[in-house]
């Protein structure tokens, strides 16, 4: 056992002024009554009124220890944790080149992208999920991790202003950005891995092509869910590569998916929640386990007893 607010328990100091005073106040005072003889008092049997005239204080300072105790908060290290979890790795692979600032949905693609990713991240509270985001370039935005408050601020923060402000190359390097995700998951030994990549265009940069990065996926047993993300209408006609985004699926064993709204985009991942469900028992250990509630109650049991002896049966007349 530990105390988390451990500077409390010097307050348990304040009990020795405390007893000194409680047994040595009046002492050289005390009451005398003048006798002939004392003999006849001398083997005479205290009563148990005596024996106990201590007894308030013990329980007076007691409950002062244990008021002391459940300020410091004990914790211990014996709370067990039997979770069903989903095992999987998770890696978000997500386009930012300028062509996601599109407002063919409400308000562009960017945001309805984001907003979308943030519901299914909080819908898989026992996964190791990740980001990566690519535009003519690819990096990893947030590492695999189980704090997804994290990872969504991190998501959140994502805009297209690295293109834009000429931080990042412009462009579609969904190679790279598979290549990237895939890299982060090769060594996973989750039961599932998988990759949902969204994109609203086709490869036309990068040293890595799509089905190149896919047969790498493959090779370690990494899923991809492709999506493509737009309504494609005008000069937009063919901007998506939908083909090799079916290929990369197919050949990896995942889903293609076209999203043309907010409410489309949230079917589908709907959808591949349901479809990437690994049961699995985790025993975890909490090392965080407040242990003080006890003290609490039995100081308030200690101090109503006290409380009740002292207005019965040791109560003093004025």
């Amino acid at each position: 056992m530990e105390f988390a607010n451990s500077g409390y328990l010097l307050l348990l100091l304040l009990l020795i002024p405390y007893l000194l005073w409680y047994f040595f106040r009046g002492k050289g005072k005390e009451p005398t009554m003048r006798m002939s003889d004392t003999f006849a008092y001398q083997h005479a049997p205290k009563s148990w009124k005596v024996k106990l005239i201590h007894l308030p204080m013990a329980l007076r300072c007691t409950v002062y220890a244990l008021v002391v105790i459940v300020l410091a908060r004990p914790q211990t290290y014996n709370a067990w944790d039997n979770k069903d979890t989903e095992g999987i790795d998770i890696m978000l692979t997500m386009d930012i080149s300028a062509s996601m600032l599109t407002e063919d949905v409400f308000p562009n693609r960017m945001e309805v992208a984001k907003e979308v990713a943030s519901e299914f991240i909080s819908s898989r509270p026992s996964d190791n999920i990740g980001l990566t985001i690519f535009a003519g370039e690819a990096f990893t935005q947030c590492p695999m991790t189980l704090d997804h408050a994290a990872l969504l601020n991190l998501l959140h923060n994502v805009r297209t202003d690295l293109v834009t402000n000429g931080l990042m190359q412009d462009g579609t390097a969904i190679g790279l950005g598979l290549a990237n995700s895939v890299s982060r998951l090769k060594d996973s030994k989750a039961k599932s891995k998988v990759v949902i990549l969204l994109t609203d265009g086709s490869n036309n940069v990068g040293s890595i092509s799509p089905m190149t990065a896919a047969t790498i996926a493959k090779k370690f047993g990494i899923r991809v869910y492709t999506i493509g993300l737009g309504r494609e209408t005008g000069e937009d006609i063919g901007a998506i590569d939908y083909k090799t985004l079916q290929d990369i699926a197919v050949l990896t064993n995942g889903e293609f998916y076209r999203a043309q709204s907010q409410a489309e985009l949230s079917k589908i991942y709907q959808d591949i929640d349901k479809l990437e469900k690994t049961k699995m028992n985790i025993k975890s250990y909490d090392h965080l386990h407040d242990a003080y509630m006890p003290f609490a109650w039995l100081a308030l049991l200690l101090f109503c007893f006290e409380l009740i002896l002292r207005w019965t049966v040791f109560r003093r007349l004025p």
